[in-house]
């Protein structure tokens, strides 16, 4: 069945609430990881969690690691009426500092979240997310690895990142 145009603007609306939501993780902004859920939202990780908790259990890991960064690939998206299902695949990358467990290194994920969205109020956003995890892998940090925070003048997990200079409006 061909898509309507509806259902192609649902689409991309879809898929920009997703690539706000890694936004808002790697850039530590919780007013916006807020924006990409409806009130009462669930999100299955161990355990259901809801939005408030689950800013709260992220305030605490995303601040474990120096730098976090997610890419997301395959996206598909299943639209009926006010509903639609979705899977993001996403591979994210969480860089540890040396301690005393080991030498600076990088936790990568490679997951995906399963999604129900619903448009309320006439914007989609995320009623339901499940959070998977394939499988991951550890690796050490050459040393002098140019991404290390302060060393290549990149970014930063905040609002001080040069991307909220360079946006429009």
């Amino acid at each position: 069945m061909p898509k309507i145009i509806d259902d192609v603007v649902a689409e991309s609306e879809i898929k920009d609430v997703h690539l706000r939501y890694c936004r808002a993780n790697d850039r530590r902004d919780e007013e916006l990881m807020r924006s990409c859920f409806h009130p009462g939202a669930v999100i299955e990780l161990h355990k259901e969690l809801g939005v408030d908790e689950f800013c709260e259990l992220g305030r605490q890991i995303l601040g474990q690691y120096t730098v976090t960064w997610h890419n997301t690939g395959n996206q598909l998206v299943e639209v009926k009426g006010d509903a639609a299902w979705a899977e993001h695949y996403t591979i994210s990358s969480h860089r540890i500092a040396a301690d005393d467990k080991g030498p600076e290194r990088d936790w990568i994920a490679h997951g995906r979240y399963i999604d129900r969205f619903e448009k309320r109020g006439g914007e989609w956003k995320i009623a339901r997310r499940k959070m998977v995890v394939d499988y991951t892998r550890l690796d050490n940090v050459t040393p002098g690895d140019p991404a290390v925070p302060g060393g290549s003048g990149g970014g930063s997990r905040d609002r001080n990142d040069p991307s909220y200079a360079m946006r429009l409006g």
